[in-house]
């Protein structure tokens, strides 16, 4: 199995635990927990900025010992958007589900009190379509680089059964704006039905690094480097949640020349 697939680690709990020391990155990290009515998970952001997204499910949240209500609403990922709160550095905070609950920890450095908490409601981030044709997919921009943050940016992505997705293939690993920005990335991939699976390459032009993975429900996928495209099968549709973040928060990407083609014609 490849380095770079990660599967759940159980079926309850926290079943997903990416860290910069674990991925031998230096930004992003990424914990999925699963909960049922009445449990708990909490932390303490210290030098991380934080989003917690609720994938499926509602819970109380508390963030700086404010209580922030019940939030969530959607019982699938492909039902709707999606309720989410961003956390500052040096900020606790601690999450009571209500319901069953898929409960995402987004994190990146960040700087004490450079922002306040506040909670990301639907009617907050927008949604855009990208591409024609079979290359369609359908964007939910949570924490975009418009909206105010030291280091995350969080992103849903939908993909239509039998359409690919981050295609034509694309990469963000130089630090060499403003033609290229370098942002370390994680795909958390669901299906639709469950039951299904997709296929998702990660590879660099010199080929040293050139991994082909098929994910399943559940599954993630680190994006050290390189292009990472990915293709959907028939009669399953994808979600993702992607986490980005790098030494600045600018989302500038440079397409595999190769395949430009295909967004002219």
């Amino acid at each position: 199995m490849s380095k770079l697939l990660n599967k759940p680690l159980g079926d309850h709990g926290r079943i997903h635990h990416v860290t910069p020391e674990n991925a031998g990155w230096g930004y992003v990290g990424f914990d999925l927990h699963r909960m049922v009515p009445g449990d708990t998970a909490s932390g303490l952001s210290d030098d991380k900025e934080i989003c917690l997204v609720f994938v499926t499910g509602k819970g109380h949240v508390t963030a700086g010992g404010k209580p922030l209500g019940l939030l969530g609403e959607r019982m699938s990922p492909f039902e709707g958007k999606p309720h989410s709160v961003y956390i500052p550095a040096g900020t606790d905070w601690h999450v009571k589900a209500d319901t069953d609950c898929e409960l995402a920890v987004c994190s990146a450095p960040g700087k004490p009190g450079s922002h306040p908490v506040r909670v990301i409601g639907p009617e907050n981030v927008g949604q855009e379509v990208r591409g024609k044709g079979s290359n369609v997919r359908h964007v939910t921009n949570i924490l975009p680089e418009t909206e105010p943050a030291d280091s995350l940016l969080v992103v849903e992505v939908i993909t239509p059964a039998g359409n690919t997705s981050s295609y034509p293939p694309h990469k963000h690993d130089q630090d060499d704006l403003p033609q290229e920005s370098y942002l370390e990335e994680t795909y958390y991939h669901r299906l639709n039905p469950p039951q299904g699976f997709g296929f998702q390459r990660v590879y660099t032009d010199d080929r040293s690094l050139d991994e082909a993975m098929a994910f399943e429900n559940g599954d993630v996928v680190k994006v050290p480097k390189g292009y990472h495209p990915v293709a959907t099968c028939h009669g399953y549709d994808s979600y993702y949640l992607n986490v980005m973040a790098g030494p600045v928060r600018i989302w500038k990407f440079h397409n595999a020349p190769e395949h430009e083609w295909l967004i002219k014609a």
